[in-house]
């Protein structure tokens, strides 16, 4: 390869932050920071009712995006673990049973140990099959009398497989129980409706597929699931503040102390991009990016995917395993020897490396395409991995 092709950054790391971000974002988080610089809901000047204003064009952008009809039901936070850890805490009750799944991210599955611990919630983990995908089937089994929760990833960050919410959605609204969806990989790569997918909460990070920047989260709720939602952060809101309990009212109820506002108006330049450029077109470009990805990956001896076979059956993000090479050296050496950026490890999903029996190898290679990624992209990640499954010289 030349020099002026190996210094060309091949950015494949979409699924831990996306990049590069939509030239609106850079704008919007640099308009704030230079002729804003107000917080939301604390005051009255001009330039603090522009920051409110965009707050609310923020949350009724992410309303859309998720099928909510009131955009109060959309809740703001720090990232997608925030927003998972309000759900997961705020929810849960003393002794109720947690249904989930082994594909879960550490961001699940650590509250709901702590919550095993200190307040005697059950937990069960369902298994996957070996492409990573839950059988709904699975899920109903799990159900029993005191199950609150169903908590299940809508596709894994590890094989990229999409799972069936809807069903598992039904099943658990069959039995009396509510959905928790961990969308942080789906969300901003696919059209995501809570109504049809029967999600009473949706979680996800604000800086992956909706492009927003790091240090933000959202939480939209369905309607009445405030009602049984607890604060678990109680402080400033900017309203009723002669009153010493938390508000009640959405989203204050939730959103204690000063928003991120940079990033908020950031998210929601991001979010606005993705509606215009449209979800469905979105989801066809990373389709084929990943399946040209597959099909260059299926021709490498030694080389074994993880994951479903068609492109069509995952989000685009495809995480390898090479015979007789350690994850991180190949992570190392695509990006020293070929700018080729990729995430190796066990990407906070321990359960389901597990599953898999990649755990004891040090995980996996993970290439997470994303909305700006080409399939010149594609080409020199293909021909890196094939040039160290070859020689090894750039390990």
């Amino acid at each position: 390869m030349s020099n002026d092709h190996i210094a060309r950054r091949v950015y494949l790391d979409n699924a831990a932050t996306s990049w590069p971000k939509p030239e609106e974002v850079y704008a919007a988080v640099d308009r704030y920071q230079r002729e804003l610089g107000a917080p939301a809901g604390r005051s009255g000047y001009a330039e603090a009712t522009r920051v409110s204003q965009g707050i609310g064009a923020a949350r009724r952008a992410v309303a859309r995006m998720v099928g909510v009809d009131d955009a109060a039901n959309v809740i703001f936070t720090c990232n997608g673990t925030d927003s998972l850890n309000l759900a997961l805490h705020g929810l849960l009750r003393e002794g109720d049973h947690v249904v989930t799944t082994v594909i879960e991210h550490n961001s699940v599955l650590r509250p709901l140990a702590d919550e095993a611990r200190c307040r005697s919630i059950e937990v069960t983990y369902v298994e996957c099959d070996r492409w990573g995908v839950i059988d709904p089937d699975a899920i109903r089994a799990a159900i029993g009398p005191r199950t609150r929760l169903v908590a299940v990833s809508h596709a894994s960050n590890v094989t990229g497989a999409v799972q069936p919410i809807a069903d598992i959605g039904r099943i658990a609204h069959a039995t009396g129980a509510l959905l928790l969806c961990d969308a942080a990989q789906t969300l901003g790569h696919m059209p995501v409706d809570m109504q049809s997918l029967e999600v009473d909460l949706l979680a996800s990070s604000g800086h992956k597929g909706l492009l927003g920047p790091l240090g933000t989260g959202v939480l939209a709720l369905a309607p009445g699931i405030a009602e049984q939602l607890h604060s678990v952060r109680q402080g400033g809101t900017g309203t009723r503040s002669e009153r010493p309990e938390q508000p009640d009212e959405l989203p204050s109820k939730y959103e204690s102390g000063n928003l991120n506002v940079p990033g908020i108006l950031g998210l929601e330049a991001g979010v606005s991009y993705l509606l215009k450029r449209g979800l469905a077109e979105i989801e066809q470009h990373g389709a084929a990016l990943a399946a040209k990805l597959l099909a260059g990956f299926a021709e490498i001896p030694g080389l074994r995917v993880l994951g479903p076979a068609t492109a069509e059956a995952r989000v685009p993000l495809v995480s390898i395993v090479l015979e007789g090479y350690d994850p991180q050296e190949i992570a190392i050496g695509l990006d020293a020897a070929h700018r080729v950026q990729v995430r190796a490890g066990l990407h906070c999903a321990p359960r389901m490396h597990e599953a898999l029996g990649t755990q004891a190898g040090g995980g996996t290679v993970r290439f997470s395409l994303g909305p700006f990624n080409t399939a010149a992209d594609v080409d020199v990640a293909v021909q890196a991995v094939a040039e160290i499954a070859e020689s090894g010289a750039s390990i």
